[in-house]
C-alpha cells in the first residue's frame, strides 16, 4: 500500500508492508479490494442478520468480498453482474440472488422480488446503476459508494447521475449516501488485512483471481500486458480480481 504503481520492485516503510505466508496471486487481492469491502461495511454498512445488501459489480475485484463479508454477517445478498459466468460464480461464494443484467432487468428484479427495498447498497458502478441502487432503498437504507467504474474512461472520470432528485428520494426513505475512500482509514487498515489473511488461510474466504487465461492474447504476463489487462477490466470481462504476472526472474529475486 504506497504511492506507484505498474512497477516491478518499489521501496516502501515496513508499516505500509504486509507479511504473507507466500508468493501468491490471491494475496494481491487483499490489499485494496479485500480491505475497502472489508472496512467500509462495518464502518458504514450496519450489517445484521437478515438485512438485505445490493452488491453491483458483484463478481469484480472488491465486490467478490463485499459478498461474503455480507454473507459472514447473515445477511441477504444480492449480486449484479454481467455474465451467466460471473452468475454462477456468485452462487458459488453465497450470493443468494445474482442479476445477469444482460438477461434481466435489474430495476425490475427489484421491484418485483425486494418491495420494501434494500438496506445497504455497496455501489461501484456510478451511473445509470447508482440511479437505480437509490431507487431501491429501504426506509433507513444505506448506500456506500466505493467507486464509479462506468465513468472512468469518460473525459471527467464520471458517468451522469440524477442528482438533482437526490435530495428529495433521501429524505422521504431517511436514507443516506456516503463515499468510502480507503486512504481516509489507513489507521484500520493493518487489522484488516490481519483478519482477511487470517479468513483466507481458515478457507473462510474466496480470493479469486483473473490472470486473463480467457482474454485474446492469454495470461496477462509482464508491465507490458498491463494494458491489455486495464481494457479486460473495461470490458467487464474479468471475474474476480485481476492479477499481472511478473517475469520469473523478477520472483526468484524475492
Amino acid at each position: 500500500m504506497a504511492p506507484g504503481s505498474f512497477a516491478e520492485y518499489t521501496v516502501v516503510p515496513a508499516s505500509a508492508a504486509a507479511p504473507v505466508p507466500s508468493v501468491k496471486p490471491e494475496y494481491v487481492t487483499l490489499p485494496v479490494s479485500g480491505t475497502t469491502a472489508y472496512i467500509s461495511l462495518n464502518e458504514l454498512g450496519g450489517l445484521s442478520d437478515g438485512k438485505k445488501v445490493l452488491v453491483t459489480a458483484a463478481a469484480g475485484g472488491t465486490g467478490q468480498f463485499a459478498v461474503q463479508l455480507a454473507k459472514k454477517a447473515k445477511c441477504h445478498v444480492i449480486g449484479t453482474c454481467s455474465s451467466d459466468k460471473k452468475s454462477a460464480f456468485l452462487k458459488s461464494i453465497g450470493c443468494d440472488r445474482p442479476i445477469n443484467y444482460h438477461t434481466e432487468h435489474v430495476s425490475t428484479v427489484l421491484k418485483q422480488e425486494y418491495p420494501t427495498g434494500v438496506d445497504v447498497v455497496y455501489e461501484s458502478v456510478g451511473g445509470a446503476m447508482f440511479d437505480l441502487a437509490v431507487d431501491a432503498l429501504a426506509i433507513k437504507g444505506r448506500l456506500i459508494v466505493i467507486g464509479f467504474v462506468s465513468g472512468y474512461q469518460t473525459p471527467t472520470g464520471l458517468s451522469p447521475v440524477k442528482a438533482g432528485t437526490l435530495p428529495a428520494k433521501l429524505l422521504k426513505k431517511s436514507a443516506s449516501v456516503q463515499g468510502f475512500f480507503l486512504n481516509h482509514s489507513l489507521s484500520k487498515y493493518q487489522a484488516a488485512m490481519d483478519h482477511l489473511l487470517k479468513m483466507y488461510a481458515g478457507g473462510d474466504l474466496v480470493c479469486e483471481v483473473d490472470l486473463g487465461d480467457l482474454s485474446v492474447e492469454g495470461r496477462f504476463r509482464g508491465l507490458e500486458s498491463v494494458f491489455r489487462a486495464v481494457d479486460y477490466m473495461y470490458m467487464g470481462k474479468n471475474t474476480g480480481k485481476i492479477v499481472v504476472e511478473l517475469p520469473r526472474s523478477v520472483n526468484s529475486k524475492l
